[in-house]
């Protein structure tokens, strides 16, 4: 069977959008990261709320992104600019959902072809579509994390320009919503790092495992041993 460029090309998107899309749902879905914020970021001290004042007011606007739930900050002000916000915030998180369900669903479809002998891959310059998709995925975060680290407050901003364009209205005034005393931009920061830390890890097991399976498929030479 003729290996397929095309397929490649496909496999190699499908991949390398499953591991971001999974990346930024990691601290989107696991809440005990934001748990062990509360006091690593001093957050009652702070704000003068108790633990449970601001995990409540947190589960609330993550099960309005999430699960569509009604909006609410537990015990704190909001406004309805802020809501606005957050339900932009919830586009984000479902259109990310989405890619992560669709990449997910197009590799498995296009592993299982492969595993069934229907399909085969064609490996660009005897690379593996998994180590290119991690290579460029990698690539990728590699120079954000660089950028952000130059200056983390420029890319904030640039950020929500990019994702929210036209709009102010995730500027916080924190008298109308309190729930930005609970999320400062130390918690945004601390977010990107979990994202990269994991499509990182993802990217270095997708490269790490390319690369020995070709030394397990090239025999050595004897002058090699």
């Amino acid at each position: 069977m003729r290996p397929s460029k095309p397929a490649s090309v496909v496999l190699i998107a499908a991949i390398a959008a499953l591991v971001l899309s999974l990346s930024i749902a990691v601290p989107i879905l696991f809440r005990p990261f934001y748990y062990l914020q509360i006091h690593a970021l001093e957050l009652p001290e702070h704000t003068g709320w108790s633990e449970e004042t601001i995990r409540q007011a947190y589960d609330q606007v993550l099960d309005f992104c999430v699960f569509g739930a009604p909006f609410g900050t537990g015990q704190l002000v909001w406004s309805e600019s802020g809501r606005s916000h957050f339900a932009d915030v919830r586009e984000l998180f479902l259109l990310d959902f989405a890619v992560l369900g669709l990449s997910l669903l197009v590799t498995a479809l296009l592993a299982i072809l492969h595993l069934r002998g229907k399909l085969a891959f064609h490996r660009f310059l005897h690379r593996s579509p998994g180590f290119w998709a991690g290579i460029s995925a990698g690539g990728l975060v590699l120079v954000i994390a660089a950028l952000a680290a130059l200056d983390f407050q420029r890319a904030f901003v640039v950020f929500h320009a990019l994702f929210f364009p036209g709009k102010d209205n995730w500027i916080f005034d924190e008298t109308t919503d309190q729930i930005i005393l609970i999320m400062p931009q130390a918690f945004f920061r601390n977010c990107a790092i979990l994202i990269a830390a994991v499509l990182l890890t993802c990217c270095t097991v997708l490269v790490l495992t390319d690369l020995l399976g070709q030394r397990t498929r090239t025999p050595q030479r004897p002058d090699m041993l």
